[in-house]
């Protein structure tokens, strides 16, 4: 009699897997995008507000196109005088975050001044330029001499611009008051990209408004 042998076969069942398929998003919006890409614009505008806020006094300023050349030449070259003097004056103070409210101080200065007659608006502000650098020569400064005298030397520049351009014909005068103001946008650029003197919001919003006024003395006038 023969043995009869019992082979026994045992099947794998597959687990099942919790794996989720790879199609299905995993971020918090329909599309499967980053939560954060959708946001990406209004966080944009929070991190440029400057800019904005530039581009938009720029619009008001200078809407109205009916201005006669000499006025408006007039007007940019009795004001830029004030750019370099708000930076030897935040830089004798020696902290970025005075910085707006001397620049509401100076605005207010530049009301005053235009409230008078006795003396001229830029030669004004150069002389308080002048007396601020004079202080900052006797009594010290706070970021070293090396930066005291770019301060010094951006001062006497603009300040010149603006009282040359102010004095010649307005046709020539234009170029020489919107090289002012281009000017002064690089500088402050470039303080913005070494994130000294002056608050770095200030420099952004200053250096577009600068840069978008030169262009409006070149070319929309």
């Amino acid at each position: 009699m023969s043995a009869t042998t019992h082979t026994t076969h045992t099947t794998t069942v597959p687990q099942a897997t919790t794996d989720a398929p790879a199609s299905v998003p995993t971020s918090g919006t329909a599309s499967g995008r980053p939560a954060s890409n959708v946001r990406h614009p209004v966080e944009m505008l929070k991190r440029r507000w400057p800019t904005a806020l530039a581009v938009a006094l720029v619009i008001l300023t200078t809407a109205d196109g009916s201005g006669e050349l000499a006025d408006t030449v007039g007007a940019f070259g009795d004001t830029l005088p004030l750019l370099p003097l708000l930076y030897v004056i935040i830089h004798q103070v020696g902290n970025p975050r005075v910085t707006w409210p001397v620049l509401g101080a100076g605005v207010a200065a530049m009301v005053a001044l235009g409230a008078q007659d006795v003396v001229s608006q830029p030669v004004a502000l150069v002389a308080i330029a002048l007396a601020v650098l004079i202080w900052g020569a006797v009594r010290g400064t706070p970021h070293g001499q090396a930066t005291f005298g770019v301060q010094a030397a951006g001062a006497f520049v603009f300040g010149a611009l603006a009282l040359v351009g102010l004095a010649v014909d307005p046709d020539l005068g234009r170029y020489l008051v919107a090289a002012g103001w281009f000017f002064h946008g690089v500088w402050d650029f470039v303080h913005l990209k070494l994130g000294k003197v002056v608050a770095r919001s200030f420099a952004e919003w200053c250096g577009v408004v600068d840069v978008l006024i030169a262009a409006h003395l070149l070319f929309l006038l």
